[in-house]
Order: C-alpha cells, then sequence, then structure tokens
C-alpha cells in the first residue's frame, strides 16, 4: 500500500498538468445550453448569502443582523427584480432589489426573516459550472503523505451530484468502498468570467468563499491513477452554510481552517501553508480554461488527514460519524455520515 502510494503520488503532478490542460481543449460536443449573462459590473461583494432549502427547490437568504432574509418572501407582490438563488446574486441578476430588501432587513422594517437556528440550508452554491479542485497544495499535508513538492498546481474535478450542506448526511458507498476520510478545504467561487488573467488581478475576479469539504474515498482515490472516482460519489462536496463576499473576508491566506470528528480535532492549520494560495490557483486555471461566474475551486486540505497516518493508525470514517469543518470569516459546515440507501 504504501509503495503504492508513494509511486502515484510522485506522478500526481504531472498527471495534474496534463488534466488542466485537457480542461481547455474543445472539441466538437453540442452546444451547451444558455446560461445567464456573466457578471461585468460591480459584485455584491460586501453580502453574505444562503441557500434556503424548500419543498419547491431552493430559495435565496441573506444574512443581516436581524436574522436571515428570505428573498423571494420579502419581495412577494411587489414590483422589485431579484435573484432567486445565490447562483443569480454571483452572476449580477436583480441586485439593485436586492439591495432595497437588504437595506429594509436591516432597519427592521422586513417580515421576512428567519432565526439562524430555523434556517433549513441547502448547498452555498447549486448550480455550478465547473467544480475545480486543487491536490498537495498545503506544505505540512506534502510532508505527511511523503510527497514531493510539487513543481505545478494539480487539478482534479468533482460533479453537482457531488454538492451537499450543512446539515446533511453524506450517504457512503459502502458496497464499493470502506476508506472514507474528510479533507477541510477554503473554497473560492468564481464571480467574473476568467481567461489569461493574470495573478495580480486574478482575486478581482473572485466573488467570494465558502467552507467545503472534499469528502473522498481512499481506496476509490488510489485504485488507479486518476483521482476521479474517490472524490465524486453522490453528496460528497457539503458547502457552506454561507458563501462571503469577499470585500468580508480580506486576504483569503490568513484564514484558520479546522476540521473535527465526533468532537476530536484532526486539522487545525492556516490558509497561510497553501503552495500555490488562491490568486495563483485562479490565474493558473484561466490559462487552460474559461471559468465562469459561479464555477467553485477547492483549493487543497492542510494536514491531518486519515490517509497521512501509518497504515496502523488509519482509522476510517464510518456511518453515525460528524464531522465539522470550520474556517475563521466563513463559518461552521457540520454534516453526518449515513450508508447509502439507508
Amino acid at each position: 500500500m504504501e509503495s503504492t502510494r508513494r509511486t502515484f503520488l510522485r506522478t500526481a503532478g504531472v498527471a495534474g498538468v496534463a488534466i488542466a490542460a485537457g480542461l481547455g481543449r474543445r472539441g466538437e460536443a453540442a452546444e451547451p445550453k444558455p446560461r445567464a449573462a456573466a457578471a461585468t459590473g460591480p459584485m455584491a461583494r460586501d453580502l453574505t448569502l444562503c441557500t434556503l432549502r424548500g419543498d419547491a427547490g431552493p430559495g435565496l437568504g441573506v444574512r443581516t443582523t436581524k436574522g436571515v432574509l428570505d428573498v423571494a418572501r420579502a419581495a412577494r407582490g411587489r414590483k422589485l427584480q431579484v435573484p432567486a438563488t445565490t447562483d443569480e446574486v454571483v452572476r449580477g441578476a436583480g441586485l439593485a432589489g436586492l439591495r432595497v430588501l437588504v437595506a429594509e432587513a436591516e432597519a427592521g422594517r422586513s417580515t421576512a426573516l428567519i432565526p439562524e437556528a430555523q434556517v433549513r440550508f441547502g448547498p452555498a452554491l447549486t448550480r455550478p459550472e465547473k467544480i475545480l479542485c486543487m491536490g498537495l497544495n498545503y506544505r505540512k499535508h506534502i510532508a505527511e503523505v511523503k510527497a514531493p513538492m510539487p513543481t505545478s498546481p494539480t487539478f482534479f474535478s468533482k460533479f453537482s451530484n457531488t454538492l451537499n450542506h450543512h446539515g446533511a448526511t453524506v450517504p457512503l458507498p459502502t458496497a464499493v468502498a470502506s476508506h472514507f476520510d474528510y479533507e477541510a478545504e477554503l473554497v473560492v467561487v468564481v464571480g467574473r468570467r476568467m481567461r489569461d488573467v493574470p495573478v495580480a488581478e486574478a482575486l478581482d475576479h473572485a466573488w467570494g468563499y465558502c467552507t467545503g469539504n472534499d469528502f473522498t474515498a481512499r481506496d476509490l482515490q488510489m485504485k488507479t491513477s486518476q483521482w476521479l472516482l474517490g472524490k465524486t460519489p453522490d453528496g460528497f462536496a457539503p458547502l457552506g452554510p454561507w458563501l462571503v463576499g469577499a470585500d468580508r473576508v480580506g486576504d483569503p491566506q490568513a484564514l484558520t481552517i479546522e476540521c473535527r470528528v465526533n468532537g476530536e480535532v484532526r486539522q487545525s492549520s492556516s490558509t497561510s501553508d497553501m503552495i500555490y494560495g488562491c490568486a495563483e490557483l485562479l490565474a493558473y486555471a484561466s490559462q487552460h480554461l474559461t471559468l465562469e461566474p459561479g464555477d467553485l475551486l477547492f483549493t487543497g486540505t492542510p494536514e491531518g488527514v486519515i490517509f497521512g497516518k501509518p497504515p496502523e493508525r488509519q482509522v476510517w470514517l464510518k456511518p453515525g460519524d460528524r464531522l465539522e469543518t470550520e474556517i475563521e470569516k466563513l463559518g461552521l459546515l457540520a454534516f453526518d455520515l449515513g450508508t447509502r440507501g439507508a
């Protein structure tokens, strides 16, 4: 197992570059479905958003000092154009009307407020075109898995089926895997279309940030030279509860990040330990493919994962475990583990 793992990790950097380059090629695929226009003007990066999970589908919530504003309920019966989801806010839709409703809420004049403890959260974003993930991006994590220092970013991908939410249960595919592991991660949300953007301008294109967990089945990840199956089972990307605008976060390379399992701290680090910072990752990705508003970028995990421990100390996660991922300024993401089909 150890020799296989080390061999795989030595080649990961080369494979990641090939994956990233391949994402940039355009073939003869069918035309994509029309999407909302990309944001080109000012972004609402001074807001904290969430997805409200309801029977009729996802709705938009805005965190205020008075509670969480239910935007659809606040706009009902009024001649205001407002965004319906966090995805639409990121793409720049209905911002003027949204500002009116938020101002009323902050002034105590709204009847559409929900106490935070009563909110049923959905994934912080629900319709990303792309979910890019960075592997092997924290110095201490590189050391614990005994991998060489990468010479370029290593990207892989998740799909929208993996999106999950605060308070969710992740369904473990126990029929095909057993080595389940956590990965606390800072997630960047793209706010403007990006293509060949220099590092110095990259963060100007970020709408904001979320707490995420790149949940992983290590035995599936290591089964072949491609990481895909270990990263993409249903529900393997919990995200949220909040989408926090970049203006409220400041420097994304100065945030504490932590993961707890059943109350025990397993990961405790800082985003300052990243090898490639958020700006570098965004700029590098934009050299290979066009990033669109709403795209997600998982930026890698710090040390402390189960996979990094000696084999005799690897106690894998199981149904019934509870995970908490917390990032400074972004909030606490908690979820439980269950069994698929249970």
